[in-house]
């Protein structure tokens, strides 16, 4: 079939209207099934104004042909992080505002600890505790005056908002299959549906909710494909085992990277999110600028490693890197997770002489191998 530009609606089972952007409608059958990925749209917060000042969000972000003099960026997760390291080290003032008291607060603590230090470094201004509840633009100068909660005003050139996302599910004709429209649309380790009684609708990317990340995206892309393809030969595709048609590893393996100074990346569970599940963990920390190999990568290398071990299996159920190659290291530990690598095994896995790669063999060390 050949592709087809406009605005697609679900119209009922496998059928799917496609209206062009001449206006001209045209309904497809699907012989098969009908994969939804439309992933998801940035959250504005209730703040007053916020609609009105033509506030950037990741896209502004990062297409943007300037650079504002004074940005000021509402948020403490990824988006936020990343887009405060770039602007700033692009020669803008930047002003980050987070509601919580910490930086990416769904990660190991050392994570945000490390990027707060990294953009303080930058210049980066950082007010912990702290809302905006009212913005407005001058219509003359264009400069923006951000309100906040403890009683100040920013005044700056551009408002990034980076505090959560939706999915674009609002105008995706849902409600024809019996779904309620602009909600998640959850679905199993073959992407299909759970919603939804039939077995030919599927949702991959974003728009599941199951790991919002682009690699995991394609990831859940060849598994959906790949099951799509089995039941249309009669077969049952049943989940788990690693089969090619399950996207199992969203539920224990995503791997992380975060392009902030320093880098960070992480795969699996927190210590906290593992003991949260019922598992017996143990954690091992180590500063990574005390193996030799990150000497000899970059002066005044900084970098700290965790590892979360399951003690009843002898395995690595989760890890967190800070530092210069953080996101190109974590990927050793993504496989070990996967594969579920007994560490008496793990350790017969000899980094090289000098490396980094031997803050590993530091690692188990420090837990006692």
């Amino acid at each position: 079939m050949p592709l087809v530009r406009g605005h697609g609606r679900l119209t009922g089972e496998r059928r799917v209207e496609v209206t062009g952007t001449d206006g001209t409608v045209r309904v497809l059958p699907a012989r098969l099934a009908v994969v939804l990925a439309t992933g998801t749209e940035p959250v504005l917060p209730p703040v007053e104004g916020l609609d009105r000042i033509g506030v950037w969000t990741n896209r502004q972000a990062t297409t943007a042909a300037a650079v504002p003099e004074r940005l000021v960026v509402i948020g403490g997760g990824v988006v936020a992080c990343e887009m405060a390291t770039a602007w700033s080290s692009l020669g803008s003032s930047v002003t980050l505002l987070v509601r919580d008291q910490a930086l990416l607060t769904g990660w190991e603590p050392c994570a945000g600890e490390e990027v707060v230090r990294g953009l303080t470094a930058l210049g980066v201004t950082i007010r912990f505790g702290v809302s905006a509840t009212r913005v407005a633009r001058d219509g003359t100068t264009r400069a923006v005056t951000v309100e906040t909660d403890d009683g100040a005003a920013l005044v700056c050139d551009e408002v990034l908002v980076a505090v959560g996302r939706r999915p674009r599910t609002a105008d995706l004709g849902l409600e024809a299959v019996g779904l309620p429209a602009g909600d998640w649309l959850p679905a199993d380790d073959t992407c299909r549906v759970t919603a939804h009684a039939g077995d030919w609708l599927y949702a991959v990317g974003d728009v599941n909710h199951r790991a919002p990340l682009t690699h995991m995206a394609k990831y859940q892309a060849r598994a959906c494909a790949a099951a799509i393809s089995e039941r249309a030969a009669g077969r049952p595709a049943d989940t788990g085992g690693g089969q090619a048609w399950s996207a199992e590893a969203d539920r224990f393996a995503v791997p992380q990277a975060v392009f902030t100074h320093p880098e960070i990346a992480s795969v699996g569970l927190t210590e906290r999110a593992a003991r949260e599940a019922g598992l017996a963990v143990r954690a091992v920390e180590y500063r990574i600028d005390d193996v030799a190999g990150a000497a000899l990568y970059a002066d005044d290398y900084r970098g700290h490693a965790k590892l979360v071990v399951d003690e009843a299996r002898g395995v690595v159920v989760g890890c967190t890197l800070t530092g210069p190659m953080a996101t190109e290291l974590i990927h050793t530990a993504t496989v070990a997770i996967v594969g579920e690598v007994p560490l008496t095994r793990l350790r017969h896995a000899v980094p090289a002489f000098p490396t980094v790669s031997e803050v590993w063999l530091r690692l188990l060390e420090a837990y006692g191998l």
